[in-house]
């Protein structure tokens, strides 16, 4: 007996291939993705974000993080889209401010290496 290959899934014209996404969309997404994974581990999806079972500050760190470096490091490429990511992103440093126990000085809270100091 021969093994048959497998069938590849049928192709769907609704599909697009990463190499047809233009690269300020897949930076787009990936920021609009760690801005909204920031935002739910400040607790701002739920009523409280102080009592949000999914509120966890020391990952809410590395997310805005990690979004400061992509955001500045892409800004020229982003467009029109650099300013409303930049507001989302200082944000999320402002929410990160007012819910720590013991603010940041400024300029070391997170992503602030990046962006410079968030008041």
């Amino acid at each position: 007996m021969s093994e048959q290959p497998s069938e590849q899934p049928p192709y769907s014209p609704d599909a697009r291939h990463l190499e047809d996404i233009p690269s300020v969309e897949v930076i787009s997404r990936a920021a609009v993705m760690l801005l909204s994974a920031g935002a739910e581990r400040l607790g701002l999806a739920d009523a409280d974000p102080a009592t949000s079972p999914h509120r966890d500050l020391d990952e809410a760190r590395r997310l805005i993080t990690a979004l400061a470096g992509l955001v500045t490091a892409s800004a020229e490429y982003l467009g029109l889209h650099a300013g409303p990511l930049r507001d989302g992103l200082q944000s999320l440093q402002k929410a990160f401010r007012e819910a720590s126990a013991v603010p940041d000085e400024p300029g070391q809270g997170p992503g602030e290496k990046y962006t410079g100091p968030v008041y």
